[in-house]
């Protein structure tokens, strides 16, 4: 089966239906057919603390969410741990000329581990790893 992994922008873009991707992000979905997602603590983190400010409505959805893609079995949420911290630290400190937040470079390392190449997401900065990008236009 094929492995894709989500990035936050994907979880953003799904939750909201008045976000510029949603209809991209479900059409997209919808192709890819079968697949298993992975995905991070870190993201989830990342898409929690983006909906952070948004108020208690979207707080609600943020949370409902994340405890969706915690219990559903097609996605495979790696933990976090001391060793990830240190592993996305260490290629966070060797990319000291690129902008990756320290979420990227945790997925990074996780698709690496992995050998997931394809990631939801329209973020420049996984092309700059070789990885595939799935967004690269709204609809």
């Amino acid at each position: 089966m094929r492995t894709v992994f989500a990035d936050s922008f994907y979880w953003i873009s799904l939750a909201n239906p008045n976000d510029d991707w949603h209809e991209t992000v479900q059409a997209v979905s919808r192709a890819l057919g079968m697949v298993r997602l992975v995905t991070t603590d870190e993201v989830l983190n990342e898409f929690l603390a983006f909906y952070s400010g948004y108020g208690p409505f979207w707080r609600a959805q943020a949370v409902r969410l994340v405890k969706s893609i915690v219990a559903n079995p097609g996605v495979q949420v790696i933990p976090q741990t001391r060793s990830s911290f240190e592993q996305a630290l260490r290629l966070y400190d060797s990319r000291l000329d690129k902008e990756y937040s320290l979420t990227d470079c945790a997925s990074m390392e996780v698709m690496r581990e992995l050998g997931v190449r394809e990631v939801l997401t329209h973020d420049h900065h996984f092309t700059q790893e070789g990885y595939t990008i799935l967004f690269t236009e709204p609809v």
